[in-house]
């Protein structure tokens, strides 16, 4: 990027936005046809065998021209509460009401919305994760961000007991991550889970979970059809666990950015008051049009559909790449993302960077993995990242791109 002017800084293209944009330099453009998107964490929008009708129009009350309140519509805040108890808290004494709920315009708003109402603490992060935490993590500076290493050669395992060592050794007051996780895919479910939100019960640490991926679970996620911590929360408004979700991913509903965040509803409240001044709120026509698609039932099916359709392209695309010689560090128990390792392959593919060059010229996006490798603040020096030789690839698109993906990629790498 150039200068920027005046006293405004020049802000870096990281992780997609850079993929897409060095892809756009070539000629791509959203709904090319003869590109195949692989980056992008966008799935496919259609409807899926077996699975609920998509909205394809949206009527627009008179009222809803009118500013929507900047926790969100009432009645939305009531059915993503009524969503979480129904799913994860019947028989539970402590319940989610819409005052533990708050709607912001898409997944970014909602973790800056949060981030901004932390308070400074030690706030850890995972390495690898989310790209877009990078930004996040380095805007705000009332918190310093701590970075936790998961290593390829234990399958990015994280125990209830390294937790508790972490919050205890570098005095975290709250944890950031994504789970399931992008982009290796593992999922902390089960009693594991039970036992992370204890030890943020105990010693007082923020559990802030990034759940968009939680209808996406395969067979390894403790048998769970979908994951969330508010099956492990003893009592909502005590227990310092932080949920966001929202219609981007589990719904396939992207283009809408609506999301939400589920908590204490102190967190809530302060998080509100954050985005009265950093976004003013959502869309009222479409928050609207989102309350029946939280209706148990149609979440249910969709979420099944989605495992059926992409637990299909699941096996695709690992079997697709192992065939190239790309190898995994650990099977992917959630997300649409398989996270290969490409060090066996012959240069310029095996790294992350030669890979997505050389797949750009077949019109294929693929994301190189050393932008998982957050660095807030660019505080760790130099340039070297553990996942040099790792990428993301998304099985997100229809299986027919995929499989054009997968073939276009095989040509490339065996020519």
């Amino acid at each position: 990027m150039g200068e920027a002017p005046g006293s405004f800084r020049a802000v870096p293209r990281t992780g997609v936005i850079f993929v897409m944009a060095e892809a756009a330099k070539l000629g791509y453009t959203p709904g090319d046809a003869s590109w195949i998107n692989l980056g992008q964490g966008m799935p496919e929008t259609g409807r899926l065998p077996g699975g609920p009708a998509r909205r394809a129009a949206i009527a627009i009350d008179p009222a809803d021209q009118e500013y929507a309140p900047v926790a969100g519509l009432w009645e939305l805040r009531e059915a993503v509460a009524g969503l979480y108890n129904q799913r994860y808290r019947r028989g539970l004494p402590s319940l989610y009401t819409a005052e533990n709920v708050a709607i912001a315009g898409g997944g970014r708003a909602a973790l800056t919305r949060v981030a901004a109402a932390l308070g400074g603490v030690n706030l850890g992060h995972f390495l690898p994760d989310y790209t877009a935490y990078e930004e996040l993590l380095d805007v705000f500076h009332s918190f310093t961000a701590i970075p936790i290493l998961l290593e390829p050669e234990t399958g990015y395992e994280f125990s209830p007991d390294d937790l508790v060592r972490e919050i205890r050794g570098r005095g975290l007051g709250a944890m950031l991550l994504s789970n399931p996780a992008n982009p290796t895919g593992r999922v902390v479910a089960g009693e594991t889970l039970s036992q992370w939100t204890a030890a943020a019960r105990k010693l007082d640490c923020a559990l802030i979970l990034d759940e968009f991926y939680s209808h996406y679970v395969w067979g390894g996620a403790g048998g769970e059809a979908t994951v969330s911590a508010a099956r492990h929360v003893s009592d909502v408004d005590k227990d310092p666990v932080v949920i966001l979700d929202g219609l981007t991913k589990n719904w396939r509903y992207p283009g809408w950015r609506v999301s939400w965040i589920v908590g204490p509803k102190s967190v809530v409240e302060a998080a509100s008051s954050a985005g009265s001044f950093l976004d003013g709120g959502g869309s009222r026509p479409l928050q609207r049009a989102a309350v029946e698609l939280l209706g148990v039932e149609r979440a249910d099916a969709e979420a099944a559909s989605v495992r059926r359709a992409f637990g299909a392209k699941r096996e695709l695309m690992r079997a697709g790449l192992e065939s190239l010689g790309v190898r995994f560090d650990a099977p992917a128990d959630g997300t649409f993302y398989a996270w290969g390792d490409l060090s066996g392959l012959p240069p310029p593919f095996n790294t992350g960077m030669g890979f997505f060059r050389k797949a750009l010229e077949a019109k294929v996006i693929v994301v190189p993995g050393e932008f998982f490798d957050v660095n807030p603040g660019r505080r760790r020096a130099g340039k070297f990242s553990r996942f040099r030789s790792h990428a993301r690839f998304s099985f997100g698109p229809r299986e027919s791109d995929v499989r054009e993906g997968l073939s276009r990629l095989a040509a490339l790498v065996r020519r």
